[in-house]
């Protein structure tokens, strides 16, 4: 008689474990006992946010988590209800020796509460209380000596404090919080009412306001916590030159990382500060900055070193030229362009091919910069390739096949790749094959533009035809005979992609998606307003991207249940899903889904014509992990519901 085979120990699961995403242990979890108590290790929890919601039906997940040593939760729906002072007590007692991470965002917890909860967790990094008004409204918090006393205990360790968005945030109570905290790294007050240019202290020391958050006293905070600070944001504030000025140049003071998102009130004076008295910095974010120019990209190319990663999105002033040096900056590893609309990438490519370059760029963001054009993708895939990691080129509505071509040819470990809206992609793109000459549209009478070659190797580039609406012509084999003499690399051979991007891609049909969507690691996936694509491209998808979490096929009206159906068998991580606009779909999709996707916890049926308020209810009954329902317009009704 055959003996059974003996199991592996527990470190062995525990290290092959540790080579799987988060939804890959959630399934090896189901193996058996033994692979279930190896997810349990705590080594295995700490990139993993639970989001726990104040109800009743919590409480034993609270349990659960509290045995698993879960170590980073985010908190909702908290108030001041006999439920949340219940469900306080529970996290403070099962989770709060473990937690290292806890998020409060936009809860309505309040001091009574805060007390309950915060000074159990002794162990706590990462703090964040934005958006707790009621929290800082009354100004009362921690101004007793003894509850002072309870939470710098809890509070000695943590390196990350959020106070974003808070209207009530004073002086006073930020002293209070502040002095619990002696070895902060890392700090954000972006959205906060911060006077930066009336000093209400009239040059005094006291800065113990109860009405005003002020920068003497954020300064006075800075020059003491001056050895471990190195992170701030002051992001969607009206900081200026002056106040810029006046953080940066605090003694001591070396900064990693500095957040101004939306300041409109300070210019390239302020950029030029920072560069001269903070030379360290490796993450730089100035999106949003309108009045920010090429002079201050210039700055940074040439003052920060060891910078890694810089976002300048929606930087509209600044030209195509102020990029050229960038590639010099050795440790940069990612660049945000986006929504910069005088940039094409041509002087970016100038500087990636110099003697000077020295970056090797992990994620490029090219997002809605209408100007950069196939010529421009194709020499950057050529210089980055396997280096390069994310690229979004959404809206860059000029690029063709040959973008595509270029991308599938050189960037062969990609993880991301986002472009929608790009209306001139078409199946021969994604196949890899060049268009037969009879598939370009005829040109109309009176055009006198020149025919655009879709050609990969001829980079002679003109403005593509304007045929942006036309219906796709569909594939036939004849056609991928006569054109596989000179094909190149699919899409398929992206074998690394977990992000894919194809919204509005209206050229695509079920002769490309269906044949080069086939990714194992494809974790979020948006065919959003490809009209043309039916069951069979679903199914497909279905079929060969078991690892599908994300999925969104908003008016993509040729869906049927029939589709829908086959493909819910196979989509066993499906988490959010969004079929808005697909009027073809009924209720029996929804009683499939939820006996087939039980990790459901977002949908979105908004305007669908065959489905009923009855079907929706009854999903939300079946499926208790679906706490995200929107059904606008559904049956005459406008619903939008968050449990």
């Amino acid at each position: 008689m055959e003996t059974e085979a003996p199991g592996l120990p527990v470190e062995v699961i525990r290290y092959i474990l540790s080579f799987l995403s988060t939804s890959d242990r959630k399934e090896a979890s189901l193996v058996n006992r033994a692979w279930y108590a190896a997810t349990l290790d705590r080594s295995l929890q700490k990139n993993v946010l639970y989001n726990l919601q104040a109800t009743c039906a919590s409480l034993e997940s609270i349990r659960g988590l509290g045995r698993r040593h879960s170590p980073c939760v985010a908190v909702s729906n908290l108030d001041g209800s006999v439920v949340s002072k219940v469900f306080i007590r529970s996290i403070a007692l099962h989770l709060g020796p473990h937690l290292e991470d806890l998020s409060l965002r936009d809860s309505n917890i309040t001091e009574t509460s805060f007390m309950a909860l915060v000074p159990p967790c002794c162990n706590l990094r990462g703090l964040d209380l934005s958006g707790c008004n009621s929290l800082f409204m009354p100004g009362t918090l921690l101004s007793k000596e003894e509850s002072k006393t309870r939470t710098a205990g809890a509070l000695v360790n943590l390196r990350e404090l959020n106070l974003s968005n808070l209207r009530y945030l004073s002086d006073s109570t930020f002293n209070r919080l502040i002095d619990c905290t002696p070895n902060l790294q890392k700090l954000s007050l972006a959205g906060c009412h911060i006077t930066f240019e009336f000093d209400p202290y009239w040059g005094t020391n006291a800065c113990n306001s109860t009405a005003v958050l002020s920068l003497n006293n954020i300064l006075r905070f800075i020059n003491r916590q001056v050895k471990t600070l190195k992170r701030l944001s002051f992001s969607r504030t009206s900081i200026t030159n002056e106040a810029v000025r006046s953080v940066v140049q605090v003694a001591g003071l070396r900064l990693e990382g500095l957040v101004l998102q939306y300041c409109k009130d300070f210019t390239d004076d302020a950029v030029c500060a920072i560069c001269a008295c903070q030379p360290g910095i490796t993450n730089l974010d100035l999106t949003g900055c309108t009045e920010l120019t090429g002079k201050s990209v210039m700055t940074v190319a040439s003052s920060l070193q060891h910078l890694e990663r810089l976002s300048l999105g929606k930087i509209r002033r600044i030209a195509d030229s102020a990029l050229k040096d960038l590639p010099t900056i050795p440790s940069l590893q990612a660049l945000d362009v986006s929504e910069c609309y005088q940039v094409s990438g041509c002087e970016l490519v100038k500087g990636l091919t110099s003697p000077r370059a020295m970056s090797n760029l992990v994620s490029l963001n090219f997002g809605f910069c209408t100007m950069v054009k196939d010529s421009s993708v194709l020499a950057m895939a050529k210089i980055l390739g396997e280096s390069l990691r994310e690229l979004d080129l959404t809206s860059c509505v000029y690029i063709t096949d040959i973008s595509i071509h270029a991308i599938a040819n050189y960037l062969r470990s990609l993880t991301t790749l986002r472009l929608g809206w790009c209306k001139e992609i078409t199946d021969w793109g994604l196949l890899g094959m060049n268009a037969p000459d009879d598939s370009q549209p005829a040109k109309k009478e009176g055009d006198n533009e020149p025919k655009f070659s879709r050609t990969f190797g001829n980079m002679g580039f003109f403005a593509p035809p304007k045929y942006l609406d036309e219906k796709p012509r569909m594939i036939t084999k004849s056609d991928i005979e006569a054109s596989k003499e000179k094909a190149g690399a699919s899409l398929s051979v992206l074998t690394c992609l977990k992000e894919l991007n194809l919204t509005a891609c209206t050229k695509l049909t079920d002769s490309s998606i269906s044949k080069e969507i086939r990714f194992e690691e494809l974790k979020t996936l948006s065919l959003s307003m490809v009209r043309e694509i039916t069951d069979e491209s679903i199914v497909s998808i279905a079929t060969h991207c078991r690892s599908l979490e994300r999925l969104s096929l908003s008016h993509c009206d040729q869906l049927t249940d029939q589709g829908m159906i086959a493909a819910a068998s196979h989509m066993k991580r499906l988490t959010h899903l969004d079929i808005s606009c697909c009027n073809k779909i009924t209720d029996q999709t929804l009683d499939v889904l939820s006996q087939e996707c039980k990790w459901l916890k977002s949908l979105d049926v908004s305007m669908c014509g065959g489905l009923t308020i009855t079907g929706i209810e009854r999903i939300q009954l079946l499926l208790p992990t679906l706490t995200n329902v929107q059904a606008r317009y559904l049956g005459g009704a406008d619903l939008s519901l968050t449990l």
